[in-house]
């Protein structure tokens, strides 16, 4: 099993979509990157605490790829937009990728370059080591598959839910 921590705006995005692929067991929205020790959500959403929300995604690289996983990251946000993505705006929204060693710092380097053959523009990605992970609250742990109705969901989750289940069709789980 191998763990990535990414941020690409709002973490309910990232998890609903890293929910629906084979060979990831789980997926955990917190925060990360910032110097505030147990911020809560109001706290990262000020932009104050220099936290990412981000997720933790744990899968199987025998069932689905690193490089699939990383993949999907840069396919489900735009990775050129500094500090925001979308509507989303302040340096919580960062896309940022958390490494926990030397292996992964380069992995994550060689999807960034990977990516920016597909991005015209420039990459704003960062790649930074891993701090103190905070878990979000609760509620906001499979938040997408909680509130289906809730009106960020259906204007912004499910575009990129339905957008990675076309694009990597062979990894999604059966509905």
């Amino acid at each position: 099993m191998q763990t990535f921590v990414l941020a690409g705006g709002c973490f309910w995005c990232l998890d609903a979509v890293y929910r629906t692929l084979r060979g990831v067991s789980d997926v955990v929205s917190g925060y990360t990157g910032g110097a505030t020790k147990n911020p809560s959500y109001e706290a990262v959403c000020t932009g104050m605490t220099g936290h990412a929300e981000a997720v933790k995604v744990v899968f199987d690289e025998t069932v689905i790829p690193p490089e699939v996983i990383l993949d999907v990251f840069f396919s489900l946000h735009d990775p050129r937009q500094l500090n925001r993505q979308g509507n989303d705006v302040g340096t919580q929204y960062r896309s940022a990728m958390f490494y926990e060693d030397e292996a992964q710092k380069a992995e994550f380097q060689t999807a960034r370059d990977r990516a920016s053959d597909y991005w015209e523009g420039g990459l704003v990605t960062t790649i930074e080591p891993l701090g103190v992970w905070y878990d979000a609250e609760d509620y906001h742990q499979d938040f997408f598959a909680k509130n289906p109705g809730q009106g960020y969901c259906l204007a912004v989750a499910q575009p990129k839910v339905n957008k990675i289940r076309k694009g990597f069709a062979e990894y999604v789980l059966a509905s």
